[in-house]
């Protein structure tokens, strides 16, 4: 099974990412770190419903990486947006047999933290972003036990596609989270809406 593990928002620059977010939300975001496999770093944010939300961008003190980097941000451009969604499991083997879009199994670590992602060789994010990443976490320690639960809470996160039937068809046996919805659309978009101090705000 899968269980939607956290969000991430791209931008151009994490301190244009960190503004834009914290504008958006009226809460702080906490210093994460360095993905050197990728050239990328982030900051993030606790909620209280055990989910957490991420910043992620080029890292630019951070040599350029021997591949292309992950959630697609060689090609990110403009304002800082919802990127990808990531949804964790136990069986990251088997969730990719069922979805060989989301990649090949790299292995991380950073500090205590140990993890197995599925990426696209090409560091696109699957199905442009219909599809969530894949992550297994092999060890005791979450990021999100690590941080400060904000008054935040995930009401809806919208996956528009143009083929969001089918992509919900075949989620559907692997992942039962009503907040997730699927809807029809002429290109693919992300969108989620949070209860937060300033009210229900969409992003």
């Amino acid at each position: 099974m899968l269980i939607v593990d956290h969000l991430a928002f791209a931008a151009s620059s994490l301190e244009e990412g960190r503004t834009w977010l914290e504008e958006k939300l009226g809460l702080p975001l906490q210093a994460g770190g360095q993905h050197a496999r990728y050239g990328t770093h982030n900051l993030l944010m606790g909620m209280e419903d055990g989910l957490y939300l991420e910043v992620i961008a080029i890292d630019p003190a951070a040599p350029a990486p021997a591949t292309p980097r992950w959630f697609d941000l060689d090609n990110f451009v403009g304002a800082p947006r919802l990127a990808n969604w990531i949804a964790r499991t136990n069986a990251l083997d088997a969730m990719k047999a069922a979805m060989p879009e989301v990649g090949e199994t790299v292995a991380l670590a950073r500090g205590d933290l140990a993890w197995r992602m599925a990426v696209p060789a090409s560091g696109a994010l699957p199905l442009d972003g219909g599809l969530p990443s894949l992550i297994q976490w092999d060890c005791e320690a979450h990021p999100a036990q690590r941080l400060t639960p904000q008054t935040l809470r995930l009401d809806a996160l919208f996956i528009r596609h143009p083929h969001a039937a089918e992509i919900e068809h075949r989620l559907a046996p692997l992942l039962n989270d009503p907040r997730i919805r699927f809807e029809p659309a002429a290109a693919p978009v992300l969108s989620a809406t949070f209860q937060t101090p300033k009210g229900r705000v969409t992003l």
